[in-house]
């Protein structure tokens, strides 16, 4: 551990004691003691940061490169264990955990060398600790002790510089330890939240590369500070009282875990390309499990937390259509990844009158509003959390996998590579309408996870009109929404234009030369109407000008799709779901240009095209296993996919699992 490495944890022990100190006291005196043992689970959230010490020998004998680099990044993961308090008021516990770096590629990435030679570097997949833990029961606070064993799964890859060739290795398990202090604070009899401190030591380990005489060895001095929560099981209820109450400083949680497998059989295709479906036919899994968090902060004011871990692959590696068949399937992450998914504060101000119930869930706390009422929501979300919405197509995590289904699919909305943005949105809502606009960050880039802070030339704005109404006593609803974006991006004719200056490049190589601030519009209509009790429909129609690159979503310009979601209760089973839709997507000539000429967008580039419409069509059935669990068997059909006449068509078997509370 070092000297520096325990003066650190002494002064994390020491301050996490002094600031507590006098609460602790309190606690202790508010609290029935409780005793003996309880097994929890949660998950937690951090920063990562320290020192790697490296050395590559590559060519072995002939070139060194050594020396130390820092680390930081965020991460998250979870946990589970097993605590026993004494009557004597002494804790004992063990615990293992899991942690995964955040999304973004360059939090992966512990250590880097190069030689002239070759560029090596190691990524951690995951980090664990299975430690013991000590510490005193106060009441509401017990801070501890804990130490024990640390392993992790990183990958070392190494670059040769002549060639460009990649040797990847993942999977690689080095052992180390782990030591630390922490404070847990019990909200309630099954609830608690605590702050942490671990120092985690892995120590020399060297790896031998297969495809050159290279060695590359390595040891970390990390240090974590990690905020958590946990849930303790068989733990009473909390009484009526302090269940029902809901001011400043009470929160609600709510969690899901979906999985989606999906695969297709061989299609017909001449050929394949950079952003094609394999012609062979290919199946892959998305996962992602989520928490939400809402925390009441004083009248009107609350606070919403989502983080995430997401991981699994869509097929083609998320490419080869439009309308891609797999909504959970943003971006490709072998193992489990961290996302701030979510983080804003929502601030209600009512306008008297009739009021509403507010039924508790995700992203939502229970109680009640004004109807008339004005809302702002400032932080980090999706944009599609308030825009164009729909009743029975809107989230591929419960009704329709199809992008071009669940959404309005040529609204390239303002977001990251996972598909979330931080901006502000106003809205002021209506017993009958509401309006809302909002203003967002944009990437810096087509299909990257930097944003652009030149707020005031570069960003995203979008404004939406609802109008509710009811015929025959039957709910329906139409959205209008208006957006732009003015974000550095490429010209789709001037990259084909440019391609006979250029001999032997591709309008893929030319595009990025036609980068720079450019104003994309477009607009969207969504309309959901109740039809009978089980019954609903749905339409959507979308455009955008088609002049330049997608910077988010996916590669339309013109989406219509329209469809059907029917509840089982003519044979006995109100609580699932049909659902068949359809689907027509577009782009625009230029962009068709731009794909026959070997250019590639975020979903779309067989490098070659034959012109011709996408044609969707979905059909899933929505089966409840029990409360919160839901089984869906999904069937999807794409004609020309990627808008490729020669290839295809498709047809995609899936299913998904869903677990939520």
């Amino acid at each position: 551990m070092g000297a520096w490495g325990a003066r650190r944890l002494g002064i994390a022990i020491a301050s996490m004691l002094a600031v507590f100190q006098p609460v602790l006291q309190a606690g202790a005196e508010e609290e029935k003691q409780r005793t003996g043992g309880s097994f929890y689970a949660g998950a937690h959230v951090g920063l990562m940061f320290g020192t790697a010490t490296a050395t590559l020998d590559d060519p072995i004998g002939s070139a060194v490169a050594g020396g130390t680099n820092p680390y930081g990044a965020l991460f998250g993961g979870v946990q589970g264990g097993w605590e026993y308090v004494t009557p004597a008021r002494l804790m004992l516990g063990i615990e293992l955990d899991f942690s995964f770096p955040n999304y973004e590629d360059a939090s992966k990435v512990l250590s880097y060398r190069a030689t002239s030679s070759g560029y090596v570097s190691e990524e951690y997949e995951w980090l664990a600790t299975l430690r013991g833990q000590v510490g005193y029961d106060f009441g509401r606070f017990t801070p501890y002790l804990t130490g024990g064993i640390a392993w992790a799964s990183t990958r070392f890859s190494r670059i040769d510089l002549t060639t460009g060739n990649e040797d990847g290795n993942p999977s690689n398990i080095r052992l180390g330890y782990a030591l630390g202090a922490g404070i847990d604070y019990r909200i309630d009899p099954r609830w608690s939240v605590r702050a942490e401190y671990l120092y985690t030591k892995l120590g020399w380990t060297g790896f031998n590369f297969a495809s050159a005489p290279s060695r590359y060895d390595s040891q970390y001095d990390l240090q974590r500070i990690r905020f958590g929560m946990n849930y303790r099981f068989g733990q009473p209820e909390e009484d009526d009282k302090k269940a029902d109450d809901r001011g400043p400083g009470t929160f609600e949680v709510h969690g899901q875990s979906v999985f989606v497998y999906q695969g297709y059989p061989a299609i017909r295709a001449p050929y394949d390309g950079p952003n094609s479906l394999p012609a062979v036919g290919q199946s892959r899994e998305t996962w992602g499990t989520s928490a939400f968090i809402g925390v009441r902060l004083w009248k009107g004011g609350e606070l919403y937390y989502n983080p995430e871990l997401l991981q699994g692959y869509g097929v083609a590696l998320t490419t080869g259509a439009g309308g891609f068949p797999n909504g959970e399937a943003q971006r490709a992450f072998p193992y489990p990844r961290y996302n701030t998914s979510r983080l804003y504060l929502a601030q209600t101000f009512g306008m008297g009158g009739e009021r509403e119930k507010v039924e508790s869930d995700q992203m939502q706390l229970s109680g009640e509003r004004d109807i008339s009422r004005i809302s702002i929501y400032a932080g980090k979300y999706a944009v599609q959390d308030f825009f164009d919405n729909n009743a029975y197509a809107n989230d591929p995590r419960v009704d329709f996998l199809n992008w071009s289904i669940w959404s309005g699919a040529a609204f390239d909305y303002p977001a990251d590579s996972v598909g979330f943005s931080w901006g502000v949105t106003a809205e002021l809502n209506q017993p009958s309408w509401a309006l809302r606009a909002g203003y967002f960050l944009v990437a810096n880039q087509p299909d990257t996870n930097v944003y652009d802070l030149d707020i005031v030339n570069r960003s995203g704005v979008v404004g939406e009109l609802e109008v509710r109404y009811q015929p025959f006593d039957r709910k329906g609803t139409t959205r209008l929404g208006l957006w732009a974006t003015r974000a550095w991006a490429g010209s789709y004719s001037d990259a084909v234009a440019l391609i006979p200056q250029y001999p032997g490049l591709s309008a893929n190589d030319t595009i990025p030369l036609t980068r720079q601030a450019r104003t994309k519009w477009g607009f969207y209509v969504s309309i959901d109407q109740e039809l009978t009790d089980d019954v609903g429909a749905f339409a959507r129609f979308s455009w955008n000008d088609g002049r330049s690159e997608i910077l988010a979503f996916t590669d339309i310009d013109t989406s219509f799709s329209a469809g059907l979601s029917i509840k089982g209760s003519a044979w006995g089973r109100p609580d699932d779901t049909v659902g068949i839709a359809g689907a027509l997507n577009g782009v625009s000539a230029g962009h068709a240009s731009f794909l026959a000429n070997g250019g590639l967008g975020l979903t779309a580039g067989d490098g070659a095209l034959t012109y011709a419409t996408e044609v969707v069509a979905e059909a899933y059935y929505s089966l409840q296993l029990a409360k919160g669990v839901y089984a869906t068997a999904d069937y999807q059909f794409i004609g020309n996919p990627a808008y490729n006449a020669v290839r295809g068509p498709a047809h995609f078997f899936s299913g998904r699992l869903m677990v939520k509370f």
